[in-house]
């Protein structure tokens, strides 16, 4: 468990570094952009192919992945149902679809499936899920409102196939689908640049919260609570509810528990910030739930362990 806290601890100093760069004026909102650009457009596709590459997916196929992918559908299913009070775009709608439902699977989720669950590769089917089904389908609904285009089953293709995160995740699992050997000479350049990632994300995260809108400004606290029970109650729930509807018990049914009531991940802001929708909303809610997630994962921990 202290492990646990000390992965938590390590994201609240670089988001702090961030906020105290912005308080001195080192960074300033140009920084902050360019920061989430970096991320978007090079350093996350890079991290994600160097990832996947080296995922095996024997075993990832499984009834783990089946419950970790139908956990995300009460979740959003309730957000379109209660989001309707509140006048928002459909972008808007998808970016808090994601903040209620897209777990931190990487620089969080790795160390907590390392040290909680002992075993890194649980966390693949999530991982699995999220790079090339869920994040494709909203970057695709994303770019389509944002061209002007509807939803249809090609326009979300094409735009899916013109962004560097699903172009990234795609080489990567063609990488480990078909086993070729990439040298080193090619992939390490890669994987320097994929570690610029998370950094950036959180030094760009830091930065709003010093100079954006307070949390919770504007009339968004009854969203952010939304969006907050959604993601560390009603998603947990319901990964318990589909694992055993689905056959899992014991530790399986406890990694999938937990990687369910992972906090928001960051890289949510970084496409808040890329399509310019949301971005107080979503900071929010990933500040919050991932304070949060902390007695979450305890709880479910003394639930399965005592």
């Amino acid at each position: 468990m202290l492990d646990v806290l000390a992965g938590f601890s390590t994201i609240t100093v670089v988001v702090a570094v961030g906020y105290l760069l912005a308080w001195r004026g080192v960074l300033d909102e140009v920084a902050q952009h360019l920061l989430s650009r970096v991320a978007f457009f090079v350093a996350t596709p890079a991290l994600l192919l160097v990832i996947l590459a080296r995922t095996p997916l024997s075993g990832v196929l499984s009834p783990m992945l089946v419950a970790s992918a139908l956990s995300v559908v009460p979740g959003i299913g309730l957000w379109w149902l209660i989001s309707r009070r509140w006048s928002l775009s459909t972008s808007d709608r998808v970016l808090g679809s994601m903040a209620a439902t897209y777990v931190n699977s990487a620089n969080l989720g790795i160390p907590v499936a390392a040290y909680v669950l002992g075993d890194v590769s649980l966390m693949a089917p999530v991982l699995l899920f999220q790079l090339l089904i869920f994040t494709p389908v909203c970057l695709s609904l994303l770019d389509g409102e944002q061209a002007g285009l509807r939803p249809r089953p090609w326009t979300l293709i094409k735009t899916a196939l013109r962004n560097p995160i699903t172009i990234g995740s795609v080489i990567g699992l063609v990488i480990s689908v078909s086993q070729v050997h990439v040298p080193e000479l090619v992939l390490r350049p890669i994987e320097l640049i994929g570690n610029i990632a998370v950094p950036a994300m959180l030094l760009s995260f830091g930065v709003s919260l010093r100079l954006g809108p307070r949390p919770g400004a504007h009339g968004s606290s009854p969203l952010i609570a939304t969006l907050v029970a959604l993601k560390l109650v009603v998603q947990p729930l319901a990964a318990a509810a589909i694992g055993v509807a689905f056959g899992l018990h014991g530790h399986e049914l406890y990694a999938v528990c937990v990687a369910a009531a992972l906090p928001t991940a960051q890289n949510i802001f970084t496409l808040a910030m890329r399509y310019q929708r949301s971005v107080p909303l979503i900071r929010d809610a990933i500040f919050v739930s991932t304070f949060a997630s902390v007695p979450v994962i305890f709880a479910i921990s003394w639930i399965f362990h005592g």
